[in-house]
């Protein structure tokens, strides 16, 4: 992952130089392999700091075309660069990298080569013969994007909000799937799957589906760099192994964390041995856990509890691997969300409820899953890829009739059945079936082990550190996403150190319910109504007892 940034207005060359390495050096562990700038006073100032992934020797940005009228800084895999390029024979590329196609497309599209693209990307693109600034995020929001507003109306953009912070008066989320076009905020991912009053009736063709998401993990592996897999040992990363594995001229590198004797850990090494790669199993204590607090709130600039907890043993993980020499890791986030894995969903009446829900966990993944894969790896310049949000793969899985997906008798009670069966090949299986058929287990639940409670321990940690009168105040320190426990309350109490402001406070979006459901799928169960433990594990004993 790379870092972008960009001061969109009347500076002198000397202002917004200063003001955009500060916000590079802050950026600097997002790409720490090179940094640069490009000013044109009075106008515009744009900045990079790179990771570099693909195009090593010859990558750095921002780019620019032969005249530099165009400036391009760019935070981004685009998987079917190569494939774009070919529209190209006669331009003057200047590097290897797979960003720099964007500047071609731009020039014959316009702003329509945005949905030519299949990757991750969030980029600042100006047109100095236009004087004109666009600036765009990818369709789920993999990559992160913030902007904001200086005390004399000046925008400003950054991938992190922390670069934001010392700059702008008010900050936000940039949405995704949109685009920032003359002063305004235009929506340009729009597909058929997110018309709300739209059911899909097309029923899944398994072997389809199969063919669709081996695709879609074989493109994430395009890089000139060193990289591995997270393996959990759930359906979801295991099966991204398997795919690589298969597809792969060298034995792959998996990699695994949890306390010791933790499920996670039990259940990867059996992968592991299954595929037979060559595979690294960390464990991790409580007390290197607590430490990693401040750290992973900083990062991940959110005080979300589901995301913090899961986030830190990746987070430690991250670490271990990018001192190994890796740069890259694919992961299968955002599985849940559009198969309808999570556990809460058992509960869903009907299909239309159902698949409602599942658009709605889409749209959040940048509030949670993207945020911690991108940033809990990015905080140590380690990227991270997620085959099951490419945008081809999702638009066929949201197509199929939510039916096929729905957990009920016929599909034996289990989570992500239509993905489990397509993957069911008896004369050559991809994964033995003790993983493929493993009941749904959070990141967060799956690496403690059956002697310590990773989230107890947290909770613990909470209670001894926040005092029964701050909890009788937290209403009126926190009237923005008010705290109901005192582990939410710490860690917003740490976010708030870093993070001020209240319209930075409103950049997170809270969920204090069970397992990240929304406020749709809470009305599906009485238990899940008035419930303060947004855990896995809470939920996994409620469906079982009924």
């Amino acid at each position: 992952m790379c870092g972008i940034c960009a001061i969109y207005k009347n500076k002198n060359e000397y202002e917004l130089r200063k003001e955009i390495l500060k916000m590079n050096k802050i950026l600097n562990n997002r790409g720490p392999d090179y940094s640069n700038c490009k000013i044109i006073p009075n106008k515009i100032g744009i900045g990079h700091t790179r990771l570099a992934i693909v195009g090593i020797e010859s990558g750095a940005q921002p780019l620019t075309n032969d005249d530099e009228s165009i400036i391009l800084s760019v935070n981004a895999e685009i998987y079917n660069y190569k494939e774009l390029k070919l529209e190209f024979p006669d331009y003057n590329f200047k590097t290897e990298s797979d960003c720099e196609v964007l500047i071609p497309l731009y020039l014959k599209y316009g702003n329509d080569f945005i949905n030519k693209l299949n990757g991750m990307f969030s980029f600042i693109l100006y047109d100095a013969n236009k004087d004109q600034l666009l600036v765009v995020r990818d369709h789920i929001g993999i990559t992160p994007l913030y902007y904001g507003y200086t005390h004399d109306g000046a925008f400003v953009v950054a991938s992190e909000m922390k670069a934001l912070v010392s700059l702008c008066i008010y900050i936000n989320t940039f949405p995704p799937g949109y685009m920032y076009y003359k002063n305004e905020f235009i929506q340009w991912y729009k597909p058929r799957w997110m018309v709300k009053d739209y059911i899909p009736v097309e029923n899944v063709c398994l072997n389809y589906l199969k063919t669709q998401f081996e695709k879609a993990v074989k493109r994430r592996m395009m890089t000139d760099v060193p990289y591995g897999l997270f393996l959990s040992g759930g359906l979801d990363s295991s099966l991204v192994a398997s795919i690589v594995a298969r597809n792969s001229k060298e034995q792959v590198n998996t990699f695994s964390i949890g306390i010791e004797g933790s499920t996670d850990l039990a259940s990867a090494q059996i992968v592991a041995k299954f595929l037979n790669t060559k595979h690294h199993s960390f464990t991790y204590t409580i007390q290197e856990g607590i430490d990693a607090l401040d750290d992973i709130i900083y990062h991940l600039e959110t005080y979300d509890i589901t995301t913090i907890r899961s986030s830190i043993p990746m987070y430690i993980l991250s670490r271990k691997i990018k001192a190994m020499g890796f740069k890259m890791v694919l992961s299968g986030e955002g599985s849940d969300e559009a198969f309808g894995g999570y556990l809460y969903f058992h509960k869903a009446p009907n299909k239309v409820e159902f698949h409602h829900e599942t658009i709605d966990k889409l749209l959040l993944l940048h509030k949670y899953d993207c945020l911690r894969a991108n940033k809990a790896t990015a905080a140590v310049g380690l990227e991270t890829r997620v085959p099951f949000l490419d945008p081809y793969f999702l638009k066929y899985v949201m197509s199929i009739n939510p039916l096929n997906k729905m957990i009920n008798e016929e599909h034996k009670y289990m989570e992500k059945y239509i993905l489990r069966k397509a993957f069911d090949i008896k004369d050559d299986p991809y994964l033995p079936d003790e993983i493929l058929w493993r009941r749904k287990e959070q990141f967060s639940d799956g690496v403690s082990s059956d002697n310590t409670n990773w989230i107890k321990k947290l909770e613990e940690y909470a209670n001894i550190h926040i005092t029964d009168k701050q909890m009788s105040l937290a209403h009126l320190l926190y009237e923005c996403n008010t705290p109901l426990t005192k582990e939410a309350f710490l860690y917003r109490t740490i976010f708030t150190k870093h993070f001020p402001t209240e319209s930075m406070a409103k950049t997170v979006h809270q969920c204090d319910t069970i397992a990240c459901s929304t406020e749709r799928a809470i009305q599906w169960c009485e238990s899940f109504q008035n419930n303060n433990d947004p855990s896995g594990l809470y939920l996994r004993n409620l469906i079982d007892n009924n």
